[in-house]
């Protein structure tokens, strides 16, 4: 491995790579960059304001530890899947979606997921907006931008400074959580919070559904952040750095979400930060605890942005032809990206804790489908054998539009619609259920056996071999240098 640290030190700052393949000479990295990203990207506030969610709603604290468990093991399941592919591949997630999708077709999720970005990324400005507001004195909104300005700075630099802030953020996460877990168990008795029982299957699904969508909002990007490590990366190792730092750092949030909203009295919502940071006292400490909640945010609104601006230049780069973007291609993306985001929660910060859930909830129906078509493409149709030169070429392996990846991920959002409980939409089969959300197991299971069934009987022509970039350009150079050797005979 010092071989790889020695790559990563010669490295330029700022990313000059964006949607293209990483050549073996690029990778660097060890797998514990991956648990320490993942870990510092869950230990933040928005994720203790999704636990606390569990009770806020209905639920008790005793079920609701459990559900959440069970949802973070499922859909952390689903997102670490995705994180192994990055290390074979070299290229960011969605790309490889042309392959179930086409080089066209795979636009389709791939505007949902820039909308998901969008979402997270403002919800999460708001809360750092209050923790900036609070810590230098300002206003909310002022807190929004300054944190806005922090965000584009990171995404530019790209992915080294990403993963730095990430082990940064996993400390300073670690310290406060400790922290505030010892705050709260001096201040309430958590005992009696456990003793307190009253099962329902609304309230314990509603758990499970927060954790799972939690994890599986992640599948879109998460191998963005692995597609650096050396080839040879073993996948179960990064299935499990990847898929136990967010685990880990999820439950410990939400844990400390469900503890802090059972003893709030219905004074947690809208007061989301404050009451956090009251735990932990006044004065330095208070200012101390802003900051960790501020930095903590920096890391994932980063990955979220990061992610958007991967996401748009995929878009493009489908339609154009070819897969480079230039710096100021980049910067200019970020700033759409972060501007929209940013005008989003200037507008929205005053109702965020109901809209948040029902975003986050309404999210599954258009994201469980499209995880259910990729991993069971990569893992049980193509084994990881994948025509990585033909994604860039509309007219090549993959097509422009692969119509089986696109029915199969259309039927996968329909066929949850009977099922879905939110906000903007309540299905028929909700009430009969005793208001249960299940969509997102209809999204992951009827999508994934589906694909299997129809991939197996109509899929294209898989290669014998994972093709690369680099593989293509020697087996040229292996031909032209036989026929120079022919000629010369």
């Amino acid at each position: 491995m010092a071989v790889n640290d020695d790559r990563a030190s010669s490295k330029p700052l700022i990313e000059k790579r964006s949607i293209n393949y990483i050549p073996e000479a690029e990778r660097h990295g060890k797998l514990y960059s991956q648990f320490t990203l993942w870990l510092g990207a869950n230990l933040q506030i928005t994720a203790i304001v999704t636990g606390a969610l569990a009770v806020v709603l209905g639920g008790d604290v005793f079920w609701s530890l459990i559900g959440l468990l069970i949802g973070q093991l499922l859909g952390g399941g689903v997102m670490a899947l995705h994180a192994a592919q990055g290390p074979k591949l070299g290229l960011p997630q969605m790309i490889s979606s042309r392959v179930q999708f086409g080089v066209y077709g795979a636009a389709i999720p791939i505007v949902l997921v820039c909308l998901m970005y969008l979402g997270f990324t403002a919800t999460g400005t708001v809360l750092s907006g209050q923790a900036l507001g609070q810590l230098f004195g300002v206003s909310d909104s002022v807190g929004i931008l300054i944190f806005a300005s922090v965000i584009v700075l990171v995404t530019v630099l790209g992915y080294r400074v990403i993963h730095f802030i990430g082990r940064a953020a996993s400390v300073i996460g670690v310290i406060a959580f400790v922290y505030l877990f010892s705050r709260l168990m001096s201040q309430a008795d958590i005992g009696a919070l456990l003793e307190i029982r009253h099962f329902s299957w609304s309230s314990f699904l509603l758990a499970v559904s927060l954790a799972a969508s939690w994890q599986i909002a992640f599948g879109p990007y998460v191998a963005d952040y692995s597609r650096y490590l050396p080839s040879k990366t073993s996948s179960v190792k990064t299935f499990l750095a990847a898929g136990a730092g967010s685990v880990i750092g999820a439950q410990v949030a939400m844990v400390l979400g469900v503890f802090a909203a059972a003893m709030a009295n219905g004074q947690f919502a809208g007061h989301e930060v404050a009451f956090i940071v009251g735990l932990g006292g006044s004065g330095a400490t208070a200012a101390l605890l802003y900051f960790s909640i501020a930095f903590g945010k920096v890391t994932i609104s980063t990955l979220n942005s990061y992610g958007s601006f991967m996401c748009i230049a995929t878009i493009i780069s489908g339609f154009r032809g070819h897969l480079e973007v230039t710096r100021l291609q980049r910067l200019v993306f970020v700033l759409v990206i972060v501007g929209t985001a940013t005008l989003i929660a200037l507008l929205g910060q005053h109702s965020f804790l109901g809209a948040f859930k029902s975003f986050i909830l309404f999210l599954l129906a258009f994201f469980t489908p499209w995880s259910a078509v990729n991993l069971v493409d990569y893992y049980c149709i193509t084994r990881e054998h994948y025509d990585v030169p033909a994604l860039a070429d509309p007219n090549g392996r993959y097509g422009r539009w692969n119509i089986l990846g696109i029915s199969v991920y259309v039927i996968g959002v329909l066929v949850q619609l009977p099922f879905i409980a939110t906000k903007f939409y309540t299905g028929p089969l909700v009430e009969p259920l005793g208001g249960v959300d299940i969509s997102w197991i209809v999204g992951l299971v009827v999508p994934a056996a589906l694909y299997y069934v129809c991939a197996k009987k109509w899929h294209g022509t898989v290669p014998d071999r994972l093709i690369l970039p680099v593989e293509q350009d020697s087996i040229t150079e292996q031909k032209l240098s036989g026929a120079g050797r022919a000629t010369a005979v």
